[in-house]
């Protein structure tokens, strides 16, 4: 009787767990599914990505983070990029080579450059300034300007689906 009792309340633990983990995820997780081809390699289209939407309440974004943000173009959008800068960086494209604060960056996770040249921007109190990893597929900063930290839905962590892509970002 004693080891059916703790069964039960194993099993009853476990399902309490998991409803509080559901409840967690529904309001503190995202899952978009992204549309375009403007952070390949690393995120494909149709890929679904976990954002974390607690990520930017208790900290800021940093240069390298991948990030979700709503974009109002003609539609509202939820976008994902990788921030370059942040505020007070002055950043410059030559040529395809990115410059923060004067110093070039070493952009590994870039596969296709855009060979453009965007002249110089200080990004503003409380932005980012993005750029997606496919350069020559991105609508980002350089054509709509920084992003307000505001805007940002949250962190990138990992792709989730499908499962040959499930890993961190």
């Amino acid at each position: 009787m004693v080891r059916f009792v703790q069964l039960r309340s194993l099993a009853s633990l476990a399902l309490q767990l998991a409803i509080l983990g559901a409840l967690i995820a529904a309001f503190f997780v995202r899952t978009p599914q992204v549309s375009g081809l403007s952070m390949e390699p690393h995120i494909d289209s149709g890929e679904y990505v976990l954002i974390n939407t607690l990520a930017y309440r208790f900290g800021a974004p940093h240069r390298g983070d991948i990030v979700a943000f709503m974009h109002v173009a003609d539609r509202p959008e939820i976008y994902i990029k990788r921030v370059i800068g942040i505020a007070g960086d002055r950043v410059r494209i030559d040529r395809g080579a990115v410059y923060v604060n004067g110093a070039r960056l070493d952009e590994p996770y870039v596969r296709y450059n855009d060979m453009r040249s965007f002249g110089e921007i200080t990004v503003p109190p409380d932005s980012v300034y993005v750029l997606g990893d496919n350069r020559a597929n991105s609508e980002d900063s350089r054509f709509f300007g920084p992003v307000g930290d505001n805007d940002l839905t949250g962190r990138a962590l990992a792709g989730i689906w499908p499962l040959n892509n499930l890993g961190t970002l």
